[in-house]
């Protein structure tokens, strides 16, 4: 029932969502390599599609890949039990780990704070708040005039790199701040590198 139950959250979502195809053959790997069947939201999203692009593709959830978007195996821990799960515009990450407690839980970082924030909550429990209108609380303070015109024209694989950061106390407002489309891989290396170097205090702000 686990695909009903997602089509059904889909059709009623509060924001478009785009369900990307999925290739079948790649998708029972995906299933494969999780170790899962496709009676779990997180199966029937792999099995059944290749991915999620919700609110104009503000946000990107993996399933079992499609073009400019990974599957979620392709940055998976399994040795930590670290399962990239989705990304937003922004290079903003969640992934599903287990938490403080052992209990596998979905964890956010965000370009704002640069620091990992356990969101406790499943999977499921996740993936339905995001479709059920929890977007735009998560993202107010992210958000800018005209965003959903110039999220829709970036590619899964593209990201908005915003100057000064949103970490900063400069780029707080990003109605005010300079935006520019730059690959994925790079925002969240910027955001990842920037994280580190706070951590080891080099950065300035």
């Amino acid at each position: 029932m686990s695909w009903e139950d997602v089509s059904a959250a889909i059709a009623e979502a509060e924001c478009p969502v785009a369900v990307l195809p999925a290739d079948a053959a790649h998708a029972a790997e995906c299933l494969s390599g999780l170790g899962i069947s496709d009676q779990s939201w997180l199966g029937a999203v792999v099995a059944n599609t290749g991915g999620l692009l919700l609110d104009h593709g503000w946000l990107r959830v993996l399933g079992s890949g499609a073009p400019g978007l990974p599957d979620v195996l392709a940055d998976a821990d399994r040795q930590s039990a670290y399962l990239p799960v989705g990304h937003d515009v922004l290079g903003g990450q969640f992934v599903w780990t287990p938490n403080d407690s052992g209990r596998p839980t979905i964890h956010y970082f965000g370009p704002d704070a640069l620091e990992w924030r356990d969101l406790e909550l499943g999977y499921a429990e996740w993936l339905a708040a995001m479709l059920g209108g929890s977007l735009d609380g998560f993202y107010e303070t992210l958000r800018w005039p005209g965003w959903a015109e110039e999220v829709s024209a970036c590619r899964p694989d593209q990201g908005i790199h915003t100057f000064p950061p949103p970490w900063s106390v400069q780029g707080k407002d990003l109605a005010t701040v300079s935006r520019k489309v730059i690959p994925m891989t790079e925002l969240v290396s910027f955001h990842e590198d920037t994280a580190r170097q706070l951590a080891s205090g080099s950065a300035n702000t």
